[in-house]
């Protein structure tokens, strides 16, 4: 359990502002000042300076706020497993995006549930800035990512690299001749909405050829990769997206690969879970298990 002190720090983190901590907390903003100094004195260093009337964590404020918030989410995972334990039961929670979950774990999961037949499992989808959430908060033990995020907060390994490629109807008329990624501008893009990692590989693409989402004629946004497909196999538009989320409609040659001279991208799958957890080791065993059955 951690001290209310870090209590908190924590609570400060969050706000950036006492005085609302303060009141999340039911304190009275000297008392969290009180706290506060107690960490830096304890510590032997500041956590917090004002930087234009703005509040900013130290380089050793961050230090502590990350390694304070895997012993909370530590401490979450413990009690549930203490708890599942009284029934006899083993639970693991984790996370991942809508292609990995649907498209490139299955097989693996299949395997890794009947050869853990005491084990309830638990899994929770999410674009990869909502799974990164629910790491956070502890509502997770690990998470299947495809986006980017800020590889200091974690531990991470490479589950797979897979090929991220332009796609269309085989009967698609195109407007013009298609060479360079340019060219699909005057083309009406089915994309993912924005915090998927999908849309985020899309747009870093894009970018380093000084293009966005925004460049093309026309835009529908939807939240889902099977109704994309389903689109796109009834002509409605082009797309961007793993192979392995259209695999099947490539190989019966509903949907075709746009060829592109200037757009070769593979992406990686990163396995990852809160940096320094207890479970780390667990974590890791977990890890090369479910990566030996795509073997």
């Amino acid at each position: 359990m951690l001290d209310f002190r870090m209590e908190t720090f924590l609570k400060v983190c969050e706000y950036m502002n006492f005085t609302h901590a303060a009141d999340a907390l039911n304190l009275t903003q000297p008392a969290v000042s009180q706290h506060i100094k107690y960490l830096e004195e304890e510590y032997e260093t500041s956590l917090f300076v004002r930087d234009k009337k703005k509040l900013v964590l130290t380089s050793a404020g961050k230090i502590l706020r990350s390694s304070l918030e895997t012993m909370r989410n530590d401490e979450t995972t413990l009690k549930q497993r203490m708890q599942a334990s009284l029934d006899g039961r083993k639970v693991l929670t984790f996370g991942v995006t809508m292609t990995i979950g649907e498209y490139a774990i299955v097989d693996a999961l299949a395997n890794y549930i009947k050869l853990h037949p005491d084990t309830d499992i638990k899994v929770r989808y999410g674009n990869t800035q909502k799974l990164l959430s629910y790491l956070h908060n502890g509502e997770i033990d690990f998470a299947i990512v495809e986006g980017y995020f800020n590889t200091g907060d974690y531990d991470t390994r490479i589950y797979k690299s897979e090929e991220y490629i332009a796609v269309a109807s085989k009967t698609h008329k195109f407007s013009k001749s298609i060479k360079y990624l340019k060219d699909l501008t005057s083309e009406r893009l089915l994309v993912r909405e924005h915090g998927s990692g999908t849309r985020a590989i899309l747009s870093k693409t894009l970018a380093i050829k000084n293009l966005s989402v925004n460049d093309f004629k026309h835009i529908v946004e939807v939240g889902n990769i099977h109704t994309i497909v389903n689109l796109l196999c009834q002509d409605c538009g082009i797309s961007f997206l793993y192979k392995s989320a259209v695999e099947e409609e490539l190989n019966t040659g509903v949907l075709k690969k746009i060829p592109l001279t200037d757009f070769v991208v593979m992406h990686d799958f990163t396995f990852l879970w809160n940096k320094d957890s207890a479970f780390s080791e667990e974590y890791e065993s977990i890890f090369k298990e479910l990566k030996s059955y795509d073997c």
